[in-house]
């Protein structure tokens, strides 16, 4: 039996982007790609649709946007694609080997982070290991999961940021996340705005302050988006 999967893409101002996440969802086997609009004012929503993806409007925030998105499928496997990440072109397959086991319900796959730095390779792997150890996926390493079992968990909580964090850890009480060969191509241009350690001692340094009691509203004053 094969399961029906859909990728979804939260996207604000990715027009450079969008483009070919779409695509590689499509050349990798997706049933379908709905990309989730939250508001651009670039040529996103144009470049998604004629890349070959269903284009959703939706209010900002990466969880409403992704949670929209799944509203709209009734496909078996959500797949949630960050609009600057491409697919591999057999990760259709990989999920559906993955699936025809009953007792997985969700996944990543292993990333290739852009760039020359043995830095990022060295990034790359330790993301790989904090899933195999910790049971902690995070959305660019291509969080994919059962539709039931999403809405099992509520989706993905509508929050400021680290959605993709609250999610993985009420998935985790329950279930574990399977580790994909991929690899899924992950741009590096977080990395090169603010440097790779800078980046990496942000990202801990959210996490430990929000594990601390600090509200997410305060935090996100600390994680600009892309496009600002």
């Amino acid at each position: 039996m094969l399961f029906k999967i859909a990728v979804v893409i939260p996207a604000i101002n990715e027009q450079t982007n969008v483009g070919e996440a779409v695509q590689s969802a499509i050349r990798g086997g997706a049933d379908e790609v709905i990309v989730a609009d939250g508001g651009s004012t670039d040529e996103t929503a144009t470049m998604a649709r004629s890349a070959g993806a269903r284009v959703i409007r939706s209010r900002l925030g990466r969880g409403a946007q992704m949670n929209a998105a799944a509203r709209e499928s009734t496909a078996e496997v959500l797949l949630f694609l960050h609009a600057d990440n491409r697919l591999p072109t057999d990760f259709a397959q990989q999920i559906q080997s993955a699936v025809a086991d009953p007792r997985i319900q969700a996944g990543v796959f292993r990333q290739r982070i852009e760039g020359a730095s043995p830095l990022l390779r060295l990034l790359a792997w330790g993301n790989e290991q904090r899933v195999r150890w910790k049971n902690l996926a995070y959305g660019d390493q291509g969080i994919w999961v059962r539709h039931t079992i999403f809405e099992e968990l509520g989706g993905f909580p509508e929050v400021p940021l680290m959605e993709d964090y609250i999610f993985s850890e009420r998935l985790r009480q329950q279930y574990r996340f399977v580790i994909l060969p991929g690899p899924l191509t992950v741009s590096s241009r977080r990395w090169q705005q603010r440097g790779i350690i800078g980046q990496t001692l942000l990202n801990w340094r959210i996490i430990a302050a929000y594990k601390q009691g600090k509200s997410l509203d305060e935090l996100s004053s600390l994680y600009r988006r892309h496009d600002h």
